[in-house]
């Protein structure tokens, strides 16, 4: 009889796959799973085996490897950020990501994480933005109309409250295609002409630019009592969105401090300039909003363990509606210790070539 444990299968998910899996469940509820998933996994922060992530940056972007594991699975995400892609007809962001069971290392699903990240982008701000944001925000400015501007309004929308959004881009084409892109979805929406404009009686500001530059796309006279900002853009050595004053005109929250003090908004700051986590927030270890008049800052780099929930919710949602394929990622040998015999067929094939 035989008593080994069956071959894993690895998911495959490419593109159509999420496709379909995204139009059969609907962004809204999409969104709303990972967002869940994030927080449940977050409040057990202690749990996970974590890490900043590993990088490799050169001139025109980065590279990025995104792992963290707790004691059942484990996920890892390859992801860029190339600014100037576009103009080449490329994504600027780009993704794939594996989960694996940690009992063993075989891996279970490999899935396209591009759009998958723009969800679990949108989830991980609107959660803090639920907790750190007034409550009652209803009015929000959007900086950045770009790849990732309609998952921000749709989350907030559905997770936040917020009915209007004022909208400005550098890129005309960009929030034209924006507005064009939120017809009928119950927003109410103004295009500004300037930041200041967008800015002007906003509950809550959301930065979402893309150029690999120390930008001040807020500075501190754009800021008033009571505002939460949740800036996005910035995530890497280099790449910032708001003037350093701004980052002292309330508390900064971030996703994992060893990561945002090189890559965040708090780049900026002195090793010792004070920030919370969010997951201190969530498990009542520190305090978030304090008062109505209070600024809250979210600097939000995108870390690990989103991702994690993202693919746990992908892995999960597809198994459930049937979708995607299993592929041979791993040599099935007869005999794990031989995997030269995978290789065993015609002598000549092993054999120097003359």
């Amino acid at each position: 009889m035989d008593t080994r444990t069956p071959f894993p299968t690895t998911l495959y998910l490419g593109v159509d796959d999420m496709v379909r899996l995204v139009q059969r469940v609907g962004l809204p509820a999409c969104i709303a799973g990972v967002a869940e998933r994030i927080e449940a996994d977050f409040r057990r922060w202690p749990e996970f085996d974590k890490s900043a992530r590993l990088a490799c940056h050169s001139a025109d972007g980065v590279i990025e490897l995104m792992p963290i594991a707790d004691a059942e699975r484990f996920t890892f995400k390859y992801v860029n950020g190339h600014p100037k892609n576009t103009r080449a007809g490329l994504p600027t962001v780009m993704a794939f990501g594996v989960l694996a069971d940690v009992a063993t290392g075989a891996p279970r699903l490999l899935s396209e994480l591009t759009l998958t990240t723009a969800i679990r982008t949108a989830a991980m701000s609107a959660t803090a933005a639920r907790h750190l944001a007034r409550p009652g925000s209803r009015v929000m400015a959007l900086i950045g109309n770009g790849a990732q501007s309609e998952f921000q309004a749709i989350a907030f929308r559905d997770l936040v409250g917020i009915r209007e959004l004022r909208l400005f881009d550098t890129d005309p084409a960009a929030t034209a295609k924006l507005v064009a892109n939120l017809a009928g979805l119950g927003l109410s929406v103004t295009v500004c002409a300037s930041i200041r404009e967008a800015v002007r009686g906003a509950d809550i500001v959301t930065t979402v630019t893309a150029d690999k530059a120390n930008a001040t796309i807020l500075t501190p006279d754009l800021i008033a009592p009571g505002m939460h900002l949740n800036a996005v853009g910035g995530d890497c050595p280099g790449k910032t969105e708001l003037h350093a004053d701004v980052l002292r005109c309330g508390p900064v929250f971030v996703e994992y401090a060893p990561q945002s003090r090189i890559e965040g908004e708090v780049q900026q700051m002195p090793a010792d300039f004070p920030v919370t986590e969010f997951w201190q927030v969530l498990t009542g270890q520190a305090p978030g909003r304090t008062s109505a008049e209070q600024v809250t800052v979210f600097d939000s780099v995108g870390f690990a363990l989103e991702d994690y929930a993202a693919l746990g919710f992908v892995y999960d949602t597809a198994r459930a509606l049937g979708l995607g394929r299993g592929i041979d990622l791993v040599p099935q040998a007869v005999d794990p210790k031989d995997l030269f015999g995978v290789l065993r067929g015609p002598v000549e094939a092993l054999r120097i070539a003359a």
